[in-house]
């Protein structure tokens, strides 16, 4: 029994050699050469327990199987379903690499793989992977872009070279990648996102507010959809719907205070002082505007007439971020009356400006929204009341034009 068992074994194991090894010839690739090397392992222990008359345990005989039978048979169904041994033994390999820190040797694997296998998507994108967190973007791009020319329904890795290319400030690459990506893929939030701000950065506002809107269909609660439709509807002045998107954002995300800034300016603008000190306090829980708050609320206490609340503010601004605050403190009239009981300190070119974190879209849209309330500071209530009714009346007949549109097409 031991010996027909044996027998049938040894067929099957050089049936399988013999396949390995032609495989080794078709694709003219040594990498199959330790397969051979691991299956002769198990034949030969194999035939020593024939030799020898002995019987090996348990123990050695699965192992013996596993060598000679199993993993043949695996890479032989691997190559079956397209799944290349090569590419497998060289992905595994570049990965432990790149565990173990080793990206040099990583790299070098894997360039190898993808000059033998032109094809390998995962070889082309695990590389550029690795360039990608040593920081050679262009070289990740050009290995990102060639998996996905293998690939061409990887919307992750698309989304990624349309990232990179913003990196590189190649922002119209990058926004034409993201067309194409969401004509594909509608649902995708971050790309609708990214592509919401590359066009807010063009000055392209009503794409942005299309594509933005488009997206939140799909993602109603996303907060940055949200936020940047806020951005997007205040650079085109339309204040009443950019408020309504602030709102949505500051109710999605309670520890974001830009949004409440933004509804602040846009209070302050038609002249609900209240409703404007209510969103600062808030505001001001975020360094980054505790001085501009601090400073709006004295713009308000001067409004009011309540001239020592102004002053106790501006002082509390000014110690806050005094390079910026002091320099917008001179170029406002509003502060004339008590300029000379601030406390602008004497060495004030001595002192180094903060630098903003804000990012570009958020230094856009709230300077716009500072510089719009400093020019309509001075408008009377029914003058307010005229232009809110202006912007209602504009975005009606704007939303009845798409909607016309839309069923037209």
């Amino acid at each position: 029994m031991i010996i027909v068992e044996q027998l049938i074994f040894n067929v099957i194991a050089l049936m399988l050699f013999v396949t390995i090894f032609f495989k080794i010839i078709q694709r003219n690739d040594t990498s199959y050469v330790i397969m051979l090397l691991i299956e002769a392992i198990g034949i030969i222990t194999k035939f020593m327990e024939l030799v020898l008359g002995t019987e090996y345990n348990i123990t050695i005989n699965i192992i013996t199987y596993i060598l000679a039978i199993i993993l043949p048979i695996i890479v032989i169904a691997m190559e079956r379903r397209k799944i290349l041994f090569t590419e497998t033994l060289y992905i595994m390999l570049a990965r432990i690499n790149m565990i173990i820190g080793n990206n040099k040797q990583a790299k070098k694997m894997l360039t190898k793989l993808n000059e033998k296998y032109p094809e390998s998507y995962h070889g082309h994108k695990l590389l550029g992977k690795i360039y990608e967190q040593e920081g050679g973007m262009r070289k990740a791009i050009d290995e990102y872009a060639q998996s996905i020319e293998i690939k061409k329904n990887d919307y992750e890795t698309y989304y990624k070279v349309a990232g990179l290319l913003h990196e590189l400030d190649k922002k119209e690459e990058s926004a034409e990648m993201l067309r194409t990506l969401l004509r594909n893929k509608p649902e995708e939030a971050q790309a609708s996102q990214l592509l919401g701000e590359i066009l807010i950065e063009q000055g392209n506002y009503k794409e942005a507010i299309y594509v933005l809107n488009d997206a939140l269909k799909h993602n109603p609660t996303n907060y940055d959809l949200n936020y940047n439709l806020g951005i997007a509807y205040t650079m085109i002045n339309d204040f009443q719907n950019a408020k309504l998107y602030y709102e949505k954002s500051a109710t999605l995300n309670a520890l974001e205070y830009n949004s409440r800034y933004s509804l602040a300016e846009i209070a302050l603008m038609y002249k609900e002082l209240d409703e404007a000190e209510k969103y600062l306090f808030e505001a001001m829980q975020d360094e980054e505007l505790e001085a501009d708050a601090y400073l709006e609320l004295a713009k308000i206490s001067l409004i009011k007439g309540e001239k020592d609340k102004a002053i106790n503010y501006a002082n509390i601004a000014i110690e806050s971020d005094p390079v910026k605050i002091v320099e917008k403190i001179k170029n406002n009239n509003l502060f004339i009356l008590i300029y000379n009981k601030l406390s602008i300190p004497l060495n004030l070119e001595n002192i180094e400006a903060k630098e903003s974190k804000l990012s570009k879209k958020e230094r856009m849209a709230k300077e716009h929204l500072e510089y719009t309330f400093e020019q309509t500071r001075n408008l009377c209530y029914n003058d307010i009341r005229m232009q809110k009714n202006t912007e209602k009346e504009k975005n009606e007949d704007e939303l009845n034009q798409d909607k016309l549109k839309e069923r037209e097409q």
